[in-house]
């Protein structure tokens, strides 16, 4: 617990700082986390398909290069999917003596999984009002998982899936909710006496990302630990001591952030 106290804090003002400057250096590092995540996920399923691997990472430095044009061009993003299944495909054919096509399916969710999913923190940040209400996904996230753990241990008595993670109860992920929705309202309440944002329920906004968020942000760890179950590893890496992976670290953040990102889309008026 210590370790993971200490690295916590010293990681904090580092995602404070790229969160705050946006742009390049938001980017950058969303790119490097999620290449990162996404050599997890391809170790843990499929650790000796060197191949695969490459087109993923390819197809996510060009995403990564110019997510904004394809996500908001008129079927980018449709020509950018299309086109990297066909390439899997293309490869599943040609080396089909070194893969198969499970092992296809899994480099292009393995890409959609980690790197698109993550980034939406970017998207959210570049989107009206983002550099405010980008904390949101944090605090549902983080706030869930404070909420759930504390709750938890206090009242928590009926398990949630024992069979995935034996700890987690259904009283310790209602109360995770429950604090999320209540830090993500307070956000609001306090943001808005600072910044006034036109045409928008500031607080409706706030208190959908704070319950949508918590609840997939539950889902997002439960689905990490299936997965791990399944590949029998206790971490996806070793890369932020007492944490484990990026995946480890951020398994329910990249469910948050596309909550908060379509909730935005449909309340904020661009």
């Amino acid at each position: 617990m210590k370790t993971r106290i200490i690295s916590a804090v010293v990681l904090l003002p580092f995602l404070i700082f790229v969160v705050v400057s946006g742009g390049f250096w938001l980017k950058g590092c969303i790119t490097v986390l999620g290449l990162i995540g996404m050599h997890e996920f391809y170790q843990a399923f499929s650790k000796q398909n060197m191949g695969l691997h490459m087109i993923g990472y390819i197809f996510a430095l060009f995403y990564g290069q110019f997510m904004e044009q394809i996500i908001n061009g008129n079927n980018y993003f449709n020509i950018f999917v299309s086109l990297f299944l066909v390439v899997l495909l293309i490869y599943t054919v040609i080396c089909h003596d070194r893969t198969n096509a499970l092992e296809g399916v899994t480099g292009f969710f393995g890409f959609f999984y980690v790197f698109f999913l993550l980034s939406h923190i970017y998207l959210i940040r570049e989107f009206a009002y983002g550099q405010y209400l980008v904390w949101l996904a944090f605090i549902a996230a983080f706030g869930c998982d404070t909420g759930a753990y504390f709750i938890g241990i206090k009242f928590g008595k009926h398990k949630l899936i024992p069979s995935l993670s034996p700890k987690k109860t259904i009283e310790g992920a209602i109360g995770g909710i429950a604090m999320a929705t209540l830090l993500s309202i307070a956000y609001g309440l306090w943001i808005g006496k600072v910044v006034i944002f036109k045409d928008v329920n500031l607080l409706l906004l706030c208190g959908l990302a704070g319950f949508f968020g918590s609840f997939l942000a539950q889902i997002g760890d439960l689905a990490a630990s299936a997965m791990k179950r399944i590949n029998g590893i206790k971490d996806f890496g070793k890369l932020i001591p007492g944490h484990g992976g990026v995946l480890d670290r951020f398994d329910s953040v990249i469910l948050t952030a596309p909550a908060l990102y379509y909730i935005m889309f449909f309340l904020i008026k661009k």
